[in-house]
């Protein structure tokens, strides 16, 4: 089941990426009770992504495009945001 929160960050992501790939996973439940967790059962994610506009950047960079199109998503809206990104054809 998908939140409002994961689905704005599936919306953001698809908007600025075309990814061919696109897996938000709402790791929350895993962190119940834990540093971060606000009760809201959106505090934790992990994105794989997998688009073009990764071709020739860094692990840094990617995750630098990522946290820049989510805005203020990140650290202030969700507590823990795993990414995972690569270009097409890169293993994972």
């Amino acid at each position: 089941m998908s939140g409002p929160l994961a689905r704005e960050i599936e919306i953001l992501l698809q908007e600025a990426f075309l990814p061919t790939r696109l897996d938000v996973i709402n790791d929350s439940a895993r962190h119940h009770g834990h540093a971060g967790d606000d009760g809201s059962g959106e505090s934790h994610f992990t994105v794989v992504i997998e688009s073009a506009a990764f071709v020739g950047k860094s692990r840094v960079d990617r995750q630098r495009l990522v946290n820049r199109a989510l805005g203020d998503i990140p650290g202030n809206r969700v507590h823990a945001l795993a990414i995972r990104a690569f270009a097409p054809n890169e293993a994972d």
